[in-house]
C-alpha cells in the first residue's frame, strides 16, 4: 500500500457529462427554473443556515434520539471525534445528512463521497455529519455485488446469503460465503491494512447493515461521522406521528403527489418516483421482510390481506416498528428525528426531492433543502500517463469503449498509412473542384450532382480510413488493452467511475488515508463533476 502525496483537482460541467437529466442540470446551473419545486437553491451554505435552522426541535426528541445514535454508534465502533459530534449535537446542533444503501464492502465509490460531502459542509456549517444507511431497504440484488477492476476489465464479487423475497438489509446475515469473497478481493488488490478491517467487518453471522457500518465507522474514525441505523425498534417509536399522519393523510399526499408529477412532466422534466391511485408511503414489516401497504376500495391492502382503515391506523400508532417508510417518506422520518439543517445528495436523489417536498409540506410543515454531494473521478498515476501518452483527454473516454478502441489504434497506426489516405483527400478535393468549375460553365443543373457525388466519395473514404483503423485495432493488442483499461478505470460499464467502480478498490489500494486525501483535494464549493489526480 502507497501513501498519496498529492490530488490536483479539474473541474467539468454535467452538461458535458454523459446521462445528466435536464431537471439535475437546471437545479445545479439555472436554479429558477426549478425553484418551485425546491425549499432553497443548492449555492450558499450560510443562506441555508440561517433560511433553514431548526428552533421548533424538540429537546426530549434530541436527547432521546442522540441516546440511540450513542448506543449505535458504541456496538459499531466509531471513534472519538463521533462522540463528540454525538455530545455537540445533545447541546443544541444541527444535523448535515446523507445516506445510502448498505452495498458490499462499502458499495459504490460515490457512497464515500456522500459521506465526506457530508463532513465537510457539516464542519463549514458547525453541523453534525450524519450518515443515514438504508438498512430498512430490501433490494438486495443490488447491494450483494461490488465490481473492482482488475486491468482491462471489471471483476465481479457476489454473495448470495438465503434470504426470502423483501427481506431488509438489515435482517440478512451473510454466511461463509462472505469469506470467498474476501479471499477474491485479497487475490485481486493483495494484502493491506484496510483487507484487515474489511475481514473484521465482513463475517458470517453479520448483516449486510450491520457489516457496513462497522466497516465505515473505522474507516471515519477520524472524521466524526455519526451512523445511523433506521430499523432501530426505538427510533420507530420516536417517529410514530410521521408514520401515523402518512397513512391518516394518504388520500391527500397521493392526490398533491400526482399533481406534482403532472407540473414535472409538463415542465419538461422527469419523474423520479412513479405514484400510483393505489400509492402509499408505508410498507408493512413482518418477521424482516418489508411488504407495501396500498390503498384499496375499502381500506388498505397488505399484499392480500384487507385492513380497515382505521385499524392500520391504530396499529401505526400502537406498533410503528412495524412499518417501514418509502424513498418519498424516508426524508420526513429523517427529519422529524434529527434537526436537519440540509440533505447531501446525488441526482437521482435531488430529483424524488422535486417530489419529496409535497410530503414534507404535508407531515412536518417545512421543507428541507437538498445539496449536491461530490461528484469526481479518481484519476490514478497509470491512467494519467496513458491518456497523456495516447494525447486523450477523459471526453473522449466518454464516447464509449468502441470509440475509444479506435481513438488508440488510430494514435498507433502507421503514418505512412494515414498519409495516404490524406493525400487522396487532397487530391480528391482538387479533382473535385477541377469537375465542379468545368460544370458552372456547361450547366449549372449538374452542380448539385456533382456535390452530391463528390459527399458520396468523401463518405466512402472516410469509410475506408475507419475500417483501416479498426484493423489496425485488431492488430495492435497493447492498444486495445489499453483502450479497455481506460474505459474500465474512468468509465466503467459506460457510468462515471464513482457509480461503476467499488469503494473498496481505492481504499485497498491506497488505505483509508485516501479520504483526506480527497477532502483536501477537491473544491467544496464547486458544483461541477471534478477530476483527481491522484499522484503516489
Amino acid at each position: 500500500m502507497s501513501e498519496t502525496k498529492s490530488v490536483e483537482a479539474e473541474c467539468i460541467a454535467w452538461a458535458s457529462l454523459p446521462g445528466a437529466s435536464p431537471l439535475f442540470l437546471d437545479f445545479l446551473y439555472q436554479f429558477d427554473k426549478v425553484s418551485r419545486f425546491y425549499a432553497s437553491s443548492p449555492h450558499d451554505l450560510k443562506q441555508i443556515s440561517a433560511r433553514h435552522g431548526r428552533s421548533d426541535y424538540p429537546r426530549e426528541r434530541r436527547e432521546a434520539v442522540a441516546a440511540v445514535l450513542e448506543r449505535q454508534n458504541r456496538e459499531f465502533g466509531s471513534g472519538v471525534k463521533t462522540f463528540e459530534n454525538l455530545q455537540r449535537l445533545r447541546e443544541g446542533a444541527p444535523v448535515i445528512v446523507t445516506g445510502q444503501q448498505v452495498g458490499l464492502f462499502g458499495g459504490p465509490l460515490f457512497s464515500i463521497l456522500k459521506a465526506l460531502t457530508a463532513v465537510m459542509q457539516a464542519e463549514r456549517a458547525g453541523a453534525v455529519p450524519v450518515f443515514w444507511m438504508a438498512a430498512e431497504d430490501h433490494d438486495i440484488a443490488e447491494i450483494r455485488s461490488v465490481d473492482l477492476p482488475a486491468g482491462d476489465h471489471l471483476q465481479k464479487i457476489t454473495v448470495n446469503p438465503t434470504h426470502p423475497d423483501g427481506a431488509q438489509a438489515g435482517v440478512v446475515s451473510l454466511d461463509g460465503e462472505i469469506t470467498s469473497a474476501l479471499q477474491q478481493a485479497e487475490a485481486l488488490l493483495g494484502n493491506s491494512t484496510t483487507l484487515d478491517l474489511l475481514k473484521e467487518c465482513y463475517r458470517p453471522g453479520e448483516t449486510f447493515a450491520s457489516s457496513f457500518a462497522k466497516f465505515f465507522a473505522r474507516i471515519f474514525t477520524d472524521h466524526g461521522l455519526v451512523l445511523l441505523h433506521p430499523g432501530d425498534a426505538e427510533l420507530h417509536r420516536i417517529a410514530q406521528p410521521v408514520y401515523r399522519a402518512s397513512l391518516a393523510k394518504n388520500r391527500e399526499i397521493n392526490e398533491r403527489l400526482q399533481r406534482r408529477a403532472e407540473e414535472l412532466e409538463s415542465s419538461g422534466y422527469h419523474v423520479q418516483v412513479k405514484v400510483t391511485h393505489s400509492h402509499t408511503l408505508c410498507f408493512y414489516v413482518n418477521d424482516g421482510v418489508r411488504v407495501p401497504v396500498r390503498h384499496g376500495a375499502e381500506g388498505f391492502l397488505i399484499g392480500e390481506r384487507r385492513v380497515r382503515e382505521a385499524d392500520l391506523i391504530a396499529e401505526a400508532e400502537r406498533c410503528p416498528e412495524r412499518f417501514s417508510a418509502n424513498v418519498l417518506l424516508r426524508p420526513a422520518v429523517q427529519d422529524y428525528l434529527l434537526p436537519t439543517l440540509c440533505y447531501i445528495g446525488g441526482p437521482a436523489e435531488i430529483a424524488y426531492f422535486a417530489q419529496v417536498s409535497v410530503v414534507y409540506e404535508q407531515l412536518l410543515g417545512h421543507v428541507t433543502p437538498i445539496i449536491p454531494r461530490i461528484s469526481a473521478t479518481l484519476l490514478e498515476s497509470r491512467s494519467e500517463k496513458l491518456l497523456h501518452r495516447y494525447q486523450l483527454t477523459l471526453h473522449d473516454v466518454f464516447r464509449g469503449p468502441e470509440k475509444l478502441r479506435e481513438l488508440l489504434a488510430e494514435k498507433t497506426i502507421p503514418q505512412s498509412v494515414l498519409r495516404s489516405f490524406d493525400e487522396g483527400e487532397a487530391h480528391l478535393e482538387q479533382a473535385l473542384q477541377v469537375i465542379r468549375g468545368t460544370l458552372e460553365k456547361l450547366d449549372l443543373t449538374l452542380v448539385d450532382a456533382a456535390d452530391n457525388a463528390g459527399s458520396k466519395m468523401r463518405h466512402q473514404i472516410q469509410s475506408l480510413r475507419e475500417k483501416a483503423v479498426r484493423a489496425e485495432a485488431r492488430k495492435n493488442a497493447e492498444s486495445q488493452r489499453h483502450a479497455d483499461e481506460l474505459s474500465t478505470l474512468l468509465y466503467p460499464g459506460r457510468q462515471l467511475q464513482e457509480r461503476g467502480i467499488g469503494a473498496a478498490y481505492f481504499l485497498l489500494r491506497y488505505g483509508t488515508q485516501i479520504l483526506q486525501t480527497i477532502k483536501d483535494g477537491v473544491q467544496p464549493g464547486s458544483i461541477d463533476h471534478q477530476v483527481l489526480a491522484v499522484r503516489i
